[in-house]
């Protein structure tokens, strides 16, 4: 299959190609040719998934819907296949695969899809003791195990159930319901899929292990070459160098368009459209809202003259307002005004945090005298109070009194 109608094919045709040949791979021993063309299938496959932005770092797994969440383990795919290419430059096979699990392992931390233990493990980094690293690979075996026993019991169960519908509509003239059973069929395929997930994530734990260790004993043995011919092994370096320097130049050409940033889809329209296959990621498209027309065939999109013909033209009509503009267009309005009240309020702050505005206000000619003023009464008021605390009631008019 050529690259032409690799990047027409849809996205679920995509990735079952590219999950077909992951399972040949991991089943069985294939040629070089198939592990490039499942990497090239799997890396157009990342390319559609990050230009429809199926997955966000806001979401968690439950905000993921069931169509979507198996292209998670896109990555891990990619990552092993990248792994078992045969070239003559290993630690660069290995730095890529390595880069592919770390990002794979990294998104399923974000969807919460990673064990508690797990992240804990990782934090510690390899200051972790011997006891620590068995316990960790027992309870990863464990998982693993347990992840392989229930994709084994879904799978029974699916069987069980579908020999059972036959049965039942072959013995019975009623019919099932086939809400019921799609319903199953959706909660047992996420739960499916989940547990995929979680037997991809311990498979990547060690194989990223693995390949550190390989790395490691690779850039060892380079080091003893270089130290036991450094002439002769540099001369050789410099020559691999060149070529590659060389080839990169080439094909810089033809790699440009994979470095440019693709275009994000904003149309939800034309993405769901793009992942059904009705549509391709290339194509141009605007998201512009066509009005529902209703009334007579032979009066819709002319404008009437008459006043039998716009009566005519309004049969028919809905009992509710029709929309004005899409989905899209209303949210792009909405974020013209948030940004517009966003630069607003950034503007306020702006003149609030000023020196004009940090500044005591500027007292008018006659705001002096009316504090003076001010001052005074308050002096007095203290003055007589102060008097009276001196000069209780009555004092003075002893001899007025009788008992004098």
């Amino acid at each position: 299959m050529g690259e032409l109608n690799i990047q027409d094919m849809p996205l679920p045709a995509l990735f079952e190609q590219g999950r077909k040949i992951h399972a040949l791979t991991s089943e069985s021993s294939i040629n070089k040719d198939s592990v490039r063309k499942g990497c090239e299938i799997l890396s157009v496959c990342e390319e559609m998934i990050g230009k429809l932005g199926l997955f966000s770092l806001n979401e968690t797994k439950e905000d993921i819907s069931t169509t979507n969440l198996k292209h998670i383990l896109v990555p891990y795919y990619l990552a092993e296949l990248t792994e078992k290419i045969a070239e003559d430059d290993r630690i660069g096979v290995l730095k890529a695969s390595q880069a592919k699990l770390k990002e794979f392992i990294s998104f399923c931390e974000t969807m919460e899809l990673v064990p508690e233990d797990e992240i804990e493990l990782s934090a510690q980094g390899g200051a972790s003791s011997f006891v620590d690293q068995r316990a960790k690979k027992i309870a990863r075996f464990k998982r693993q195990r347990a992840a392989e026993s229930k994709l084994l019991e879904l799978k029974e169960r699916k069987e069980r159930r579908g020999r059972s519908t036959k049965a039942t509509a072959l013995s019975s003239p009623v019919e099932t319901r086939e809400d019921d059973v799609s319903d199953d069929d959706g909660e047992e395929e996420r739960e499916a899929w989940l547990t995929t997930i979680s037997l991809a994530l311990c498979k990547a734990f060690d194989l990223l292990e693995m390949l550190k260790k390989e790395k490691e004993m690779l850039s060892a043995v380079r080091e003893k070459q270089l130290q036991d011919g450094e002439k002769e092994f540099s001369q050789l370096i410099l020559g691999e160098r060149t070529q590659k320097a060389e080839s990169w130049h080439r094909d810089a050409a033809a790699r440009a368009r994979y470095t440019k940033p693709a275009a994000p889809i904003t149309c939800a329209t034309f993405a769901q459209d793009v992942i059904e296959g009705r549509a391709k990621v290339s194509q141009a498209h605007e998201h512009k809202h066509q009005p529902l027309l209703f009334g007579p065939a032979s009066l819709v999109g002319q404008n009437p003259t008459t006043e039998r013909e716009r009566i005519a033209a309004q049969v028919f009509q809905p009992h509710y307002r029709l929309p004005t503009m899409s989905i899209e267009e209303a949210g792009l309005t909405e974020m013209n005004m948030m940004n517009k009240w966003q630069e607003r309020n950034v503007k306020l702050m702006e003149e609030a945090n000023s020196s004009w505005y940090k500044d005591g206000p500027k007292s008018r000619p006659g705001e002096d005298e009316e504090e003076d003023d001010d001052d005074a009464a308050q002096d007095k008021a203290r003055a007589w109070d102060d008097w009276k605390d001196d000069n209780p009631r009555g004092a003075g008019n002893k001899k007025l009194t009788p008992c004098g």
